[in-house]
């Protein structure tokens, strides 16, 4: 990594980690029940379970992520945990987004009940216990559990500026970059990876390789590539634009 890239990371995960940016994103819902248990009006469960499904949901347009989102928590009367409890879920096959359906939500919350059962917080879950006991899919050694690693760093990341910092017994230098296709992208782009597989191993490059900027916060790095994305965007934006 060149020194100019190193510093430009820098500068746009300085920017980029900002609540103005994820207004309309998933993060927003978890956001707002940590928001409302702050004033006692929400438990720590309610945050867990609306980032359990703003995760789970996040793939595709963010605005549809969104509304989607608003869709199922007006389903839970916007009560995620006493939804979860109380164990009468909407289970039918209609989709409520994408390819997920409400038969699959019901099955993640019943899920979630038998966890809540015996657990008072799912902090304690490893990324491959989410992915079985939570998600219900099947282990995988070499997934890169994308929305499970994002989840995870709304939760631990504790700089009180975009994540929420509510699971305190998890050090954020074990956090990794929540990788999908765009990710894998950009960081390929910048040279932070060479390797075509987008599984575990890449993620765990990537991770290193911010760890070397950012050695306490290496999921700080996840904002330097969203900025990498605006920036990006924005210069083909601006190439379109003058070749019109």
């Amino acid at each position: 990594m060149t020194e100019k890239i190193r510093k430009q990371l820098i500068e746009w995960a300085a920017k980029y980690n900002d609540p103005l940016y994820f207004v309309e994103d998933p993060i927003a819902f978890p956001t707002r029940f940590a928001g409302l248990l702050a004033q006692g009006r929400a438990c720590l469960q309610d945050v867990e379970v609306a980032a359990v499904f703003a995760a789970h949901f996040a793939w595709g347009r963010r605005a549809m992520i969104v509304r989607d989102c608003g869709r199922l928590l007006d389903e839970m009367d916007w009560k995620p945990y006493d939804y979860v409890m109380k164990g009468e879920w909407r289970g039918d096959d209609a989709s409520i987004h994408r390819t997920v359906k409400w038969s699959e939500v019901a099955a993640i919350c019943a899920r979630l009940k038998a966890l809540y059962e015996g657990l008072g917080s799912i902090e304690s879950l490893s990324p491959a216990e989410f992915r079985t006991r939570v998600f219900g899919q099947k282990e995988d050694p070499k997934a890169p559990n994308k929305k499970i690693n994002m989840m995870r760093r709304w939760m631990v990341r504790r700089d009180g500026k975009v994540d929420l910092g509510l699971w305190k017994d998890t050090d954020p230098r074990e956090l990794l970059i929540p990788l999908d296709v765009h990710v894998y992208d950009e960081a390929a782009a910048l040279g932070l990876t060479t390797r075509k597989q987008k599984d575990i191993d890449t993620v765990q490059e990537i991770t290193d390789t911010f760890r070397e900027i950012f050695p306490d916060d290496p999921c700080k790095g996840d904002f330097s590539l969203f900025g990498y994305g605006v920036s990006r965007q924005a210069e083909q934006g601006q190439n379109s634009q003058s070749s019109t």
